[in-house]
């Protein structure tokens, strides 16, 4: 098929993306929220042992925009979002792209379950917009968008669909295999949206601990129509707490042959200053998938990496 023919095949959901891009603004406008731009090339991304920053000239291309969103907010911008390109190497499949969409958001004074809250009035509003009351069709599938939404912690999640406790999972380096296989596969079933909440502190590198058990991170994903849409925290404001999970990180990717990132000096020395507040990434091009029900990421990009 000649590529200009497949590119304008795309022109319907193009045009259904800009018009859910112009709700999401006009959503964050109206709650007085500021609208920042970072850099997208920074000396290095916050370390985490999955994810793989992509070179550029000495620096990197940032896989998320947090570290600078939060020093923003440590500097006294209470509220901000931001939607921008992000950059993750070896990300290629029919969710998953190199270059990709991501809109952040960061609320000084609120924590995680606020935050869901938030998310669930974001894209009801941008379902309303776009002319869906109170459920949206996805791949032959109703998903019924009525508040509020289920929320399941990740310790009943495994009670009810694991055949291992949550315990043996982490003892056993099995929790992502659990998690993908037995526990999404399941959430995948429902016919409404999930929040996924309270991961193990091990899993929530930014994440706040919670205080009446330290072993819980404040830390939530959401999921809709079998799609992974969100990741939230409570933001960790211990810098030295926060250190200390970095090293662990950069340990793993030594370990599994992975690069190394410089420290980001400057997101820990300013990070005492930042606020109580929660933060949030939402996959932009997968909530353009749900609002034209389609089921490759490659539908809703003007371009595929294989298409330039």
């Amino acid at each position: 098929m000649d590529e200009s023919w497949k590119i304008a095949q795309k022109r319907n959901a193009l045009h259904t993306r800009a018009a859910m891009v112009q709700a999401i603004r006009g959503f964050f406008i109206d709650r007085d929220y500021l609208e920042v731009e970072t850099p997208c090339r920074v000396p290095g991304p916050a370390p985490e042992r999955n994810i793989d920053a992509i070179p550029s000239d000495g620096w990197f291309l940032h896989t998320s925009p947090e570290l600078c969103m939060k020093r923003l907010l440590a500097a006294g911008y209470p509220r901000i979002f931001q939607i921008t390109r992000c950059f993750r190497g070896g990300e290629r499949g029919s969710l998953h792209i190199p270059e990709f969409t991501l809109l952040e958001w960061y609320t000084s004074g609120i924590d995680y379950r606020q935050m869901m809250k938030e998310c669930e009035e974001l894209i009801v509003h941008v379902a309303l917009s776009l002319g869906h009351e109170g459920a949206i069709q996805y791949r032959g599938k109703k998903i019924d968008i009525r508040t509020p939404w289920e929320r399941i912690s990740v310790e009943n999640a495994f009670r009810r669909y694991s055949p291992t406790s949550l315990r043996r999972a982490l003892e056993s380096n099995l929790f992502d295999e659990i998690m993908a296989v037995e526990i999404e596969s399941r959430i995948v079933e429902t016919e409404r949206p999930v929040f996924l909440y309270d991961y193990p502190v091990v899993m929530g590198a930014l994440a706040r601990a919670k205080k009446t058990d330290p072993e819980v991170a404040e830390r939530f994903e959401l999921y809709m129509g079998g799609l992974e849409l969100a990741n939230a925290f409570s933001e960790l404001t211990d810098a030295e707490e926060q250190r200390v999970r970095f090293e662990e990180e950069q340990i793993d990717r030594r370990k599994s042959g992975k690069v190394t990132y410089p420290m980001p000096e400057k997101f820990l020395s300013e990070l005492t200053n930042m606020p109580e507040s929660s933060g949030i990434a939402l996959g932009v091009d997968r909530l353009a998938m749900l609002f034209t029900d389609s089921a490759l990421i490659d539908n809703v990009v003007a371009f595929t990496p294989e298409e330039l």
